[in-house]
């Protein structure tokens, strides 16, 4: 995957939006308010000085956990809760791999909202 494919596969889940409030380096996306990825324009980005194409994502911790064993692409990441995100260097593993680790993070991410909000967010697709 290249980074307008994330961005594309993101933006198509329901109830997302993105923003910019790091700066002009990254765009995060989020569902009800809260960031499930942020992906990094120039390399740098999400509080990021790392050097190859990647986002931050947020999981489960004992999620991060496996996922940083199994694959050398996964790490903690830069200047998020380690325990909480995972820096994903996405251009050397499959796409459906990194379009289900994004879907597991909105999900969580959604999961967590008010149940108003997750129904509101529900509605959205309902139209």
């Amino acid at each position: 995957m290249d980074i307008e494919e994330i961005r594309d596969y993101a933006l198509a889940l329901t109830g997302v939006t993105e923003d910019q409030p790091f700066g002009d380096d990254n765009i995060v996306f989020r569902i009800g308010g809260k960031i499930f990825i942020c992906l990094s324009l120039n390399n740098g980005g999400c509080g990021s000085e790392l050097a190859e194409p990647h986002f931050a994502l947020k999981l489960k911790p004992e999620r991060n956990e496996e996922l940083r064993e199994k694959y050398e692409e996964v790490t903690p990441a830069w200047h998020w809760n380690k325990k909480h995100w995972s820096d994903v260097f996405y251009t050397n593993l499959d796409s459906n791999t990194v379009k289900a680790w994004i879907d597991e993070a909105y999900g969580l991410v959604m999961a967590s909202l008010p149940k108003k909000t997750r129904m509101s967010v529900s509605a959205i697709h309902n139209v």
